[in-house]
């Protein structure tokens, strides 16, 4: 074997031992600022397993500084990428299944979906991950509402005739099959949106309606309380293969890390959606409340346009519905 082949064999060597022990070291990419409850749910992780001095450091990547917001799962799953927080919801043009996690409904408060992440509904959402490559170290889920331009938004009667925007597509054929006009854009072109007239309601996370700073166009806020329809599952996800070929130490840091990040998430997410009928009450801004029998009538009408669209376009549509639905 001539020099070059030689060079050119202990480079490839260097750099497969090189791409092993760079286990030691884990890429996580975001779509949010540092502020934000999801980034310090993943640093949560971080630090936990920098302090169990296992050889093992988390290096994050906000803002989407190392991949675009609806581009993660791919690389995760591809081993590209080591660890994600990712609204599962966004990998749904991948696997139908994931689409059932945004669906209104579904979940009716936070410790409703505490619940439902320990459910055989999610054990099946995790074997088709599994088909990919990919596992979920942290559950979580956060809230949302609804807002109105000139008036409060309970139940679907309130919300028939007005132009709508809706955060999710299951919520928008839900609203549709309410009398709705929906508007698909941005949550960051909402403030605008609503500001020009072009939308009367609009249906989006706690957090979103604060940091895009909702209250000052709306004369009513529905905010997620007892009972609310929008749930969105956000969990923190790993690259299987990747977690399998680390130490049980290593492993073993990150499950604990995982477990202190998810408790943090659970009460987090129960303060944002607080903090945001304190902040919208402030500016002036009515309060309702969506009672359970608004929930129901939601639901209902879910069923007959949602649930209906997701069975008939996702393979074992119906038993991954019924798994869920069977969660109390």
């Amino acid at each position: 074997m001539n020099r070059t082949l030689v060079g050119a064999a202990v480079a490839a060597i260097a750099a497969f031992g090189a791409a092993f022990a760079g286990a030691a070291e884990l890429r996580l990419s975001h779509q949010w600022s540092t502020s934000d409850v999801r980034h310090k749910v993943a640093q949560i992780v971080a630090d936990h397993v920098a302090a169990a001095d296992v050889d093992l450091e988390i290096r994050i990547f906000p803002s989407q500084s190392l991949f675009k917001a609806s581009e993660q799962y791919r690389p995760l799953s591809r081993g590209q990428l080591d660890m994600t927080v990712l609204p599962l919801s966004y990998a749904g043009g991948e696997r139908p299944a994931y689409n059932l996690t945004l669906m209104p409904g579904l979940v009716k408060n936070h410790d409703h979906a505490a619940r439902l992440n320990e459910s055989p509904f999610m054990d099946a959402i995790g074997e088709i991950m599994a088909e990919d490559d990919v596992m979920v170290l942290v559950d979580g889920y956060l809230a949302g509402g609804f807002a109105g331009k000139d008036g409060c938004i309970t139940k679907p009667e309130d919300i028939a005739g007005l132009q709508t925007r809706a955060a999710g597509k299951a919520f928008e054929q839900m609203l549709a099959g309410a009398g709705a006009s929906i508007a698909s854009m941005a949550s960051s072109e909402v403030y605008n949106a609503m500001q020009t007239g072009v939308l009367q309601a609009v249906n989006t996370s706690s957090s979103s309606f604060v940091s895009f700073r909702l209250y000052e166009q709306v004369a009513c806020y529905t905010p997620a309380g007892d009972v609310a329809l929008w749930f969105m599952y956000q969990p923190v996800l790993m690259n299987k293969s990747t977690f399998d070929g680390l130490t049980a130490e290593q492993q073993a840091a990150l499950r604990a890390g995982a477990a202190k990040a998810e408790a943090f998430y659970l009460e987090e997410a129960k303060k944002e959606d607080a903090a945001s009928v304190e902040v919208f009450r402030k500016n002036g801004v009515e309060i309702a409340q969506m009672t359970s029998e608004d929930f129901d009538a939601w639901r209902e009408l879910a069923k007959q346009t949602s649930y209906k669209a997701f069975v008939e376009s996702t393979p074992d549509g119906q038993k991954l519905l019924d798994l869920a639905l069977s969660v109390e």
